[in-house]
């Protein structure tokens, strides 16, 4: 008799926004990055200014979600920011002292702080959305990612965070927000909406009714976006988890520049290597490099 397939949370393979973004630059970077265990056994993770100026802003905004519509504004945002910067700061944070070729008094931590800093004082200049209702996913407040299957039969979990899920009261919906801190925009042909919109439907009953990014570098107000249909959603991030797991079966992870690797594992072989400076220990117990 042929065994139903069952499912199994810890055999399963776990796909996020990230992790695709890693395979699809560079399987080898994915495999380093997502499942490398050092002698430790922990994985391995680089740290940038960029990054940690995300994860600063990110964290002081998402916080807000704790606090009802009408308290969220009467703590002072700023300090709540000036706690979560002594998180990345120094060298944890990616930033390097002595800067070559930078003028006299130069840091590269300030300037990265502050370009944050304007982030946070431009919302708390025009709130906007973050004053109205919110809904929250469930296992957002464990340590657990909000996840579901994303195909029981090929035993894959998508799961992410959202940063922010507007509750719309006038024809009880949801409106999606995602703050983006970097100085690019999100491209068309994006996953993170796919995914959000996948990550909606399973782990919340009501209808998403819009989408948007907030530039904070440069907007006021966040740029809404089209919704992309959700079985369109889930075909595209399908087949690349299918992908990943075939990957991760044959234990194929290999670079498409070859030997010579390329941009982005070109940096965690140098950590393989010995060439990377030991930060720290970071959020899931990851083991942090400065390059």
């Amino acid at each position: 008799m042929e065994q139903k397939n069952i499912k199994d949370k810890y055999g399963a393979v776990w796909v996020s926004h990230s992790s695709i973004g890693d395979f699809l630059k560079c399987p080898r970077a994915y495999y380093l990055h997502n499942m490398y265990k050092s002698k430790d056994n922990r994985k391995i993770n680089l740290v940038s200014p960029a990054l940690s100026l995300g994860s600063a802003v990110h964290e002081t905004l998402e916080s807000l979600v704790k606090y009802k519509a009408e308290d969220r504004f009467k703590k002072s945002l700023l300090e709540a920011f000036e706690e979560n910067w002594k998180k990345v700061s120094g060298k944890i944070g990616g930033f390097k002292t002595g800067q070559p070729g930078g003028h006299p008094g130069y840091s590269e931590e300030a300037e990265a702080k502050e370009r944050a800093k304007q982030m946070i004082e431009r919302v708390i200049k025009n709130p906007g959305p973050l004053l109205k209702k919110t809904v929250k996913l469930k296992d957002e407040e464990s340590e657990t990612l909000p996840n579901f299957f994303l195909s029981e039969e090929e035993n894959i979990i998508l799961c992410g965070k959202i940063d922010w899920i507007e509750y719309v009261e006038a024809d009880d919906s949801v409106r999606v927000i995602d703050f983006k801190t970097g100085k690019n925009e999100e491209g068309q042909d994006s996953l993170q909406l796919p995914i959000y919109v996948l990550l909606l439907n399973a782990l919340q009953k009501r209808k998403i009714t819009g989408a948007a990014y907030w530039y904070l570098e440069h907007a006021d107000v966040p740029s809404s976006v089209i919704l992309p249909e959700a079985d369109i959603a889930r075909e595209k991030v399908l087949s690349i988890a299918k992908k990943i797991k075939d990957a991760r079966k044959t234990g194929r992870f290999e670079c498409p520049r070859g030997a010579q690797g390329c941009f982005s594992c070109q940096p965690y072989e140098k950590i393989l290597k010995g060439e990377a400076e030991f930060v720290g220990i970071g959020g899931y117990n990851q083991e942090l490099y400065l390059i």
